[in-house]
């Protein structure tokens, strides 16, 4: 589990197709001792395993994680390549402070940025919901975008607006998002059992 608060931005170094997969070569701050093989990481809210690791001579930390193709399929991972810059966040331990909400690292879809606004040292984003998950967004209610917690300001149809405090601007991967870019999507757990239990109930 994660709770949405990106801890670094992590570099694709490398992407190796693997069958209908890849294998995804990351560099990152976090210390090469602290990450454990077989540990969970998100990436842009994807979770993935790391099964290699090292320290690089330039002292950040090198590792490795397999993507399957129905992550490719479901996320945006598929378009990687090196250079591209990742959110990422270490898996919740117990104790830890809980600053976002429940993030499982279960990606949903691909969501879409159809407008961004700028406005005193903020960005306003539109985004809109993959095909079949508008009903689980809700004004005041969360929502994962490529791994970061977020809360939706408002909602028109399958399109929904956010806004972005510098801060989260400058420590994430959203200092550089623009229309037209793809997210990774992951409904709020609870928006996602009342869903469940209402059709239950309707059925």
């Amino acid at each position: 589990m994660f709770t949405g608060i990106i801890t670094d931005v992590g570099e694709v170094l490398a992407v190796t197709p693997q069958g209908a997969g890849c294998r995804l070569e990351i560099a990152c701050s976090y210390p090469a001792d602290g990450i454990a093989i077989g540990a969970s990481i998100a990436h842009a809210g994807a979770c993935l395993t790391v099964i290699e690791k090292k320290t690089l001579a330039d002292g950040r930390t090198w590792y490795a994680v397999d993507a399957s193709v129905e992550t490719l399929d479901r996320t945006t991972m598929g378009g990687w390549k090196p250079g591209t810059r990742v959110n990422l966040e270490r898996s919740l331990a117990l104790g830890d402070e809980m600053g976002g909400h429940l993030v499982t690292g279960h990606v949903d879809g691909v969501a879409t940025i159809v407008s961004r606004d700028d406005e005193d040292g903020c960005a306003r984003f539109t985004i809109e919901a993959p095909k079949g998950f508008a009903r689980f967004v809700a004004a005041k209610g969360s929502i994962a975008l490529d791994g970061t917690s977020l809360t939706v300001n408002s909602v028109d149809g399958a399109r929904f607006t956010i806004l972005l405090i510098p801060h989260t601007l400058a420590v994430t991967s959203w200092g550089g998002r623009h229309a037209g870019d793809r997210l990774n999507f992951e409904v709020d757990l609870m928006a996602r059992y009342i869903a469940r239990l209402n059709e239950a109930a309707a059925g």
